[in-house]
């Protein structure tokens, strides 16, 4: 096993992460999913050597935390056993229906295969860094529009053919398009994309690309085999001609050939919770035409008791679900079960504390393990959420981000919130419209946390106009006058 990888790196089955719980490893199954029986080994191998907490991320990855240095060699053996084939390289995502989703433009995964090998062929996956990913989407019901990347394809119809708007650094709303192109010259795009970046050392995204570069892959119709790619050099922006079509026209950025690079985006890379875009939650019954159907089931916050997941799982086999994916958002989706089936199944799921309702509060609020199951955690993160879940539900709508974390480092949520409480010395202190690493404006004790978002909840009830999101409220009342209201006793 590799030496344990530094905080912010992807914690592999290979390279575990030092957390403040422990060791911490994430998995992606290459099969896309898993047998219900293997999902319910590694939970068992979760509660033998871990803290007994299955973890499924925003990007919809498997995470097991409170490993120890032989525990984790221990759990990789056993993951092999298991018969588990687990990602490597840089991640290239597809939607968590890919392949089965009647409503989809294309299935993804061929390309997404293709990407995967182009990159390997193109030596370039040391040189990136660790959170350096592609995204391949399709559309469909489940979308990954709220996940961001450095490079996304998304399938667009256009006549009868298929092809592929090739986009950098953002999610679905925030990504810059480049080019629509067809699948094969999709894959040369987005390789030479990954190369330009991998140039620029490995604390690079494709957001730090230049215009003039960008104009470049715009421009470029006709491109090279894969074997002329490693002469691409971002120093010379050249993989065509820069001047041919009308780049900018499709990059919006301007005609200037200044080479700054473009701004950076929220979410970059947080392999947590997401940037602005919103989508359809994995949660609910998903028609699936001829696959029949699928259950979607959320994590609350991200993270259940391992014996609970593998109780609920058990229970699923004996209902005949064949497959179980793992899903953007913190969720689970489960195949090959009946319309009673699936009935009986998320009745039992919202009983033992599953979110079985795409509506439920607790998907508005991202918050880490916290104290006591993180040592770096100064707050109870997840008791201070299920308080506000259960006492402000008519107030978490869509508009309104609520971020809980156990110190400054932000886990769950690196990006800006509409509110964020950190807890730190002083307890839990509030940000407002900024990150877990920003200077708190107010401080209250962390036990009395909960009270004082309920403090601004009851603000928001009293203030708000008819038809106004707690968001726009929020802004109306201001930074200061939120954080007045949530100190006052």
């Amino acid at each position: 096993m590799n030496a344990f990888s530094r905080r912010g790196a992807c914690p592999a089955l290979s390279a575990p992460m030092q957390t403040g719980d422990g060791l911490l490893v994430r998995l992606n199954p290459v099969a896309g999913g898993l047998l219900p029986k293997s999902l319910i080994g590694l939970c068992e191998s979760a509660l033998r050597h871990g803290n007994g907490i299955m973890e499924v991320t925003a990007r919809g990855s498997l995470q097991i935390r409170g490993l120890t240095p032989a525990s984790a060699r221990l759990l990789a053996m056993e993951v092999d056993a298991l018969g588990i084939a687990v990602r490597t390289g840089v991640p290239v995502e597809t939607g968590p229906l890919a392949g089965l989703d009647p409503e989809e433009i294309a299935d993804p995964r061929p390309l997404a295969e293709r990407i995967r090998a182009a990159i390997e062929d193109a030596g370039v996956t040391q040189r990136l860094g660790p959170k350096v990913s592609v995204i391949v989407d399709s559309g469909g019901q489940l979308t990954m529009d709220a996940v961001t990347a450095d490079v996304r394809l998304v399938a667009m119809r256009t006549g009868a053919r298929t092809q592929w708007q090739v986009a950098v650094a953002g999610d679905g709303q925030t990504a810059m398009p480049l080019v629509m192109a067809e699948e094969d010259a999709a894959c040369d795009i987005a390789v030479a994309i990954l190369r330009m970046v991998a140039e620029k050392g490995r604390d690079a995204h494709a957001r730090d690309l230049t215009e003039r570069q960008l104009r470049s892959l715009a421009s470029w119709r006709s491109f090279a085999p894969p074997s002329v790619l490693p002469d691409i050099s971002p120093s010379r922006g050249e993989i065509g001609n820069s001047t041919a079509g009308s780049p900018s026209a499709t990059l919006g950025i301007g005609e200037t050939s200044n080479e700054s690079a473009i701004s950076p985006l929220e979410g970059e890379m947080s392999g947590r919770t997401e940037g602005g875009a919103k989508e359809r939650q994995p949660i609910g019954v998903f028609d699936l035409a001829a696959a029949a159907i699928v259950l979607g089931i959320g994590l609350p916050f991200g993270s259940i008791p391992a014996q609970e997941l593998i109780d609920l799982t058990q229970y699923a086999l004996t209902l005949g679900a064949t497959e179980i994916r793992l899903a953007p958002g913190r969720a689970l989706l489960l195949l090959g079960l009946s319309p009673a089936a699936c009935l009986s199944l998320q009745k039992t799921a919202a009983t033992v504390g599953f979110v079985t309702d795409a509506a439920d509060p607790r998907t508005k609020i991202a918050a880490c393990p916290g104290a006591p199951a993180c040592a770096s955690g100064r707050i109870a993160t997840r008791d201070i959420a299920e308080t506000i879940a259960v006492e402000n539900r008519d107030i978490l709508d869509s508009s309104l981000t609520l971020h809980i974390s156990g110190c400054a480092k932000g886990c769950a949520h690196p990006g800006p919130a509409v509110l964020t409480l950190v807890g730190g010395e002083n307890g839990a202190g509030l940000v407002v419209d900024g990150t877990a690493k920003a200077l708190p404006a107010g401080y209250r004790p962390g036990y009395e946390a909960a009270h004082g978002i309920g403090r601004i909840a009851a603000a928001i009830r009293s203030a708000r106009h008819p038809g106004e999101t707690a968001a726009a409220c929020l802004v109306r009342l201001g930074a200061a006058g939120i954080t007045e209201i949530y100190r006052q006793e």
